[in-house]
């Protein structure tokens, strides 16, 4: 069993036990973006679910308006 003060030497002090948001991406070791491609990804398997996706969400809007 690990108690509170094991994990002392591995957590900075902060109020009721909370880590700091710039030490929780330390420890997953995220790092700041360098540029727009670092956020590209490709969401749709095929050209046709994105043109079924943008078809839905136009038609969600139409029938928001009326």
């Amino acid at each position: 069993m690990t108690t509170s003060s094991d994990h002392a030497d591995h957590m900075p002090a902060r109020p009721s036990g909370r880590v700091s948001l710039d030490e929780l991406a330390r420890r997953k070791g995220i790092r700041p973006i360098q540029s727009m491609d670092d956020l590209a990804c490709d969401v749709f398997d095929t050209d046709e679910e994105l043109d079924e996706f943008l078809r839905d969400t136009y038609a969600a809007r139409r029938a928001d308006l009326g």
